[in-house]
């Protein structure tokens, strides 16, 4: 018998404010902007949280992770991933892989992939193989394109351990 196969998707979004460093997939990017949220706002963390969460059906990182909380107000979004990542691990799963994609009109992604794959890689402990990585900008349209917000999307194959 075929070892069973969960798929899972994420997605966040967090506007976006003056002035750096921008939180970005657990690094620190050197930016004229940052994202606002109750966290530290990592849009991409946020996003693997949830694709991880929603492929073993352990709801969602809202529910993990309220953002009515005084606990995680300012929290690290690595801690959360790391967190789901051992719930999901306790319910019998491993990841297959992870493909993700970054929606910004800037700062151009391209330079910073490899340390932020590396960094989602040491939080989840996994092979940097497992992790694919993105940027797409907004074409100067809409709010991407004119840089008021940041989204990312996140897939996660995972199977049974």
């Amino acid at each position: 018998m075929p070892p069973q196969l969960r798929i899972g998707l994420g997605h966040d979004t967090h506007r976006t404010a003056p002035g750096g460093p921008l939180r970005l997939g657990g690094i620190d990017i050197a930016a004229d902007l940052h994202l606002l949220g109750h966290s530290d706002a990592d849009v991409l963390l946020h996003a693997i949280t949830d694709s991880l969460l929603g492929a073993a059906n352990l709801g969602d990182i809202g529910e993990l992770f309220p953002d009515t909380a005084a606990e995680n107000l300012g929290r690290d979004s690595a801690e959360m991933l790391n967190t789901a990542w051992q719930r999901v691990q306790s319910a019998g799963w491993e990841i297959v892989n992870i493909d993700c994609v970054v929606l910004a009109e800037r700062p151009k992604l391209l330079p910073h992939r490899l340390a932020i794959c590396q960094r989602i890689t040491d939080i989840l402990n996994i092979d940097p193989q497992r992790v694919g990585l993105k940027g797409k900008t907004g074409e100067r349209s809409g709010e991407i394109g004119r840089g008021e917000i940041i989204q990312a999307i996140a897939n996660c194959l995972l199977q049974q351990a």
